[in-house]
């Protein structure tokens, strides 16, 4: 049996809702995680954050990313992987992504942002 996972199309991503999730620290952690290693793997598994909550409340975070349009998951079996929007995300909101990431960097130690120590599968 397959899950399909709904997505809002690059014209459904709205401001209000990104800026939204983004005000979350745990969903800000996230999508900072998820920034910071995309490049080496592209895409992480929702176990791969298990560093930063719970099963059941990482999975709350996961679908509000996914329903503002921050994230795209897709279902491999039985697991989940996912990876930013960025190219929806930078056509909708030009700059947008790359200024909250500089200022999550940069304020990571204050806000007390996690970055999470990855293991390869």
């Amino acid at each position: 049996m397959s899950r399909i996972l709904l997505h809002p199309t690059r014209e459904q991503i709205e401001l209000p809702g990104v800026m939204d999730c983004l005000s979350d620290p745990i969903r800000l952690a996230i999508v900072y995680n998820l920034a910071k290693r995309e490049k080496e793997v592209g895409e992480l598994r929702c176990g791969d954050f298990y560093g930063l909550s719970g099963k059941s409340n990482l999975a709350y975070h996961f679908a509000k990313l996914r329903e503002a349009g921050l994230m795209e998951t897709r279902a491999v079996g039985t697991a989940r992987l996912m990876k930013l929007r960025r190219e929806d995300l930078e056509s909708r909101f030009p700059g947008l992504l790359d200024a909250v990431l500089a200022s999550a960097e940069r304020d990571a130690e204050r806000l007390q942002l996690p970055v999470l120590e990855f293991t390869e599968a």
